[in-house]
This record gives structure tokens, C-alpha cells and sequence, in this order.
């Protein structure tokens, strides 16, 4: 819950179309991220949730996972699901129904929201997490 006390709703992520504001990740500089995703981490509590995802820019592991898949180079898809006992799972892939290549388990989370997915383009100098409403 956050300091407004309103839950997150897939209905509140609805809300945003993509624009030109960006924010800079705190200690992964080449990773960006839109309104949108702002407001999920303020909403849901799950700033997180962008820090998980950016700790694996520059990683062996990903880099590994960029030079088994050209399609991850561009574009990738990251998302969060949260099990009934409040444990999650983070993946990213490079297209739905293809195997996961990074799978990142959190044992517990309060994330309000059953899943959620952000998206990944890479500009040539900046990975932007991004709601795929805002794509």
C-alpha cells in the first residue's frame, strides 16, 4: 500500500500512453524508466521491483542471455507473478511462450497485483522499462 492508501489495479496501469519523460535508475545509469512505471513502483510499493530488473543490466547473466538471442538486444519482456502464498517469480524472455532466460524467485512480496508485465527497449544507449500499454 502506499502513502495514499489505494490499492493498485490493473485498471490504474490503463491510464498511460507513452510520452517523452523519463526517470534515470539510481545505480544503473543505462537503465531509464517511463511514467508509467513510476507510478507502479510508488503505487504497488515496488521500486523493488525496477531494482531487481536493473541489477541484471551488465550482469554475466545477462550478457549471456544477449549473445544466445539477438531478439533480447532490442527488445525483452520482463514479468512479475505473485503466488497465493505472496512468493513471486520474475522472469524475462524474449517472446511469450518461449522458455524463460532469466528466473529470479522472491521468497515473499506485498505486491498488490497477482502479475504484472514490463517491457524493455534498448535505444542504443539506454534499456527503458516501459508498461506495455505505453509501447
Amino acid at each position: 500500500m502506499n502513502e495514499n492508501n489505494q490499492p493498485l489495479t490493473k485498471a490504474d496501469l490503463q491510464q498511460f500512453s507513452g510520452d517523452l519523460e523519463r526517470y534515470r535508475h539510481s545505480f544503473n545509469r543505462r537503465v531509464i524508466y517511463t511514467p508509467g512505471v513510476k507510478f507502479l513502483a510508488e503505487r504497488g510499493g515496488a521500486y523493488w521491483l525496477i531494482d531487481a530488473i536493473a541489477s541484471y543490466y551488465g550482469s554475466s547473466l545477462m550478457n549471456k542471455a544477449l549473445a544466445q538471442d539477438d531478439r533480447l538486444q532490442s527488445l525483452q519482456f520482463w514479468c512479475l507473478t505473485v503466488g497465493t502464498d505472496k512468493s513471486a517469480v520474475l522472469t524475462m524472455r524474449a517472446d511469450s511462450g518461449v522458455k524463460p532466460v532469466i528466473t529470479q524467485h522472491i521468497p515473499f512480496t506485498d505486491f498488490p497485483l497477482d502479475s504484472v508485465d514490463i517491457w524493455a527497449g534498448f535505444d542504443g544507449t539506454h534499456w527503458t522499462l516501459y508498461l506495455p500499454c505505453e509501447h
